[in-house]
């Protein structure tokens, strides 16, 4: 019953978002997802499958759960969750991270989802209740994160960005996940950032193209709400003025020390130029604020989660894909 509480609560929630932030009401939120479905029926039809089975789990309509799975494409690239993601390959230790920023108000909606595929990798994320891809792992080692941009464009043959996020997880690889991003397209605005055992890759989506981002020497990949690559013809809206400083001060903490866990989790606590620093505090003008910390070790196929804000977490917990699997191959 928690989920179908949790999944009510979260369509209130979009409900309300949508009507005040693009004057749409539900049904014609729900009409405009439905664009989605000859997509979906036509080349994803085990994603749709999926949303089909969420809807009659949560006693929800199948055009409102595809509504929350394509809610950033509703908004034509104008919501902006406000998030700082890193991938650091070091030795043989390669590790994905994030802070994930959005309103307050969906902090409560905000589930642990474990599933188990037949043929295709098991998956422990954090996610929106309702929707069936967002930031965590699976059990090939696979894990991704997710800046959004705010920049006008959608391109209804294209893969959603939530269901973009879902295919990486579905992958066994870095390289495959790319392939699959580079063969189906991204149908709006937002950074994803893929990572295996062998360290990440960033990609920029637009509605129109995609950039991938390489590695640096020392094994990174930084990233936070704004395309620090070209894109061809893409009216960006910066949404957070605070994007390019996060960005920047994850580079200084990144060049001061040895890398490691720790280094990252103190990133992720920083609190330089608070309240909207990498560790970010709802303000008088705005409610968005850390909703969620990651930190995954990809060769242990495991991650550490910290609910609310890492400084004050309410909640910590770990995310293990296939926990079976990892005992009968002695990864602890």
């Amino acid at each position: 019953m928690r989920f179908q509480d949790d999944g009510i609560r979260g369509i209130t929630f979009y409900k309300q978002l949508f009507l005040d932030s693009n004057k749409l009401s539900w049904p014609q939120v729900c009409q405009v997802a439905k664009k989605f479905t000859p997509l979906l029926l036509g080349k994803w039809t085990d994603l749709y499958s999926e949303i089909s089975g969420v809807a009659a789990g949560s006693g929800q309509s199948s055009s409102s759960i595809l509504a929350l799975n394509v809610r950033t494409e509703i908004a034509f690239g104008m919501f902006s969750d406000g998030c700082t993601a890193l991938s650091w390959k070091y030795g043989n230790t390669s590790l994905l991270a994030q802070n994930w920023d959005w309103q307050q108000e969906q902090k409560e909606n905000l589930i642990r989802l474990r599933i188990e595929q037949n043929g295709k990798p098991n998956i422990d994320m954090v996610t929106e209740a309702g929707i069936i891809g967002k930031i965590g792992l699976n059990s090939a080692g696979v894990g991704v994160c997710l800046n959004a941009i705010r920049a006008k464009g959608v391109d209804f043959g294209k893969l959603p960005c939530h269901l973009a996020l879902r295919r990486c997880l579905d992958s066994n690889s870095r390289a495959e996940a790319v392939a699959a991003l580079q063969s189906a397209g991204v149908a709006s605005s937002c950074h994803i950032l893929v990572a295996d055992l062998e360290g990440g890759t960033g990609v920029e989506c637009s509605s129109d193209d995609m950039v991938l981002l390489p590695m640096s020497d020392n094994g990174l990949v930084l990233h936070t709400n704004h395309f620090v690559k070209d894109h061809f013809e893409v009216e960006e809206k910066v949404q957070f003025e605070d994007s390019n400083a996060r960005l920047v001060r994850t580079s200084e903490i990144t060049n001061t020390a040895q890398p490691g866990i720790e280094l990252i989790q103190r990133l992720l606590d920083d609190e330089d130029g608070y309240p909207v620093s990498i560790n970010r505090q709802r303000t008088k003008d705005s409610t968005i604020t850390t909703l969620f910390s990651v930190i995954m070790n990809l060769n242990k196929r495991c991650a550490d989660v910290r609910l609310g804000r890492p400084t004050t977490a309410e909640q910590e917990f770990k995310l293990q894909p296939d926990l079976k699997e990892l005992e009968a191959a002695g990864v602890s």
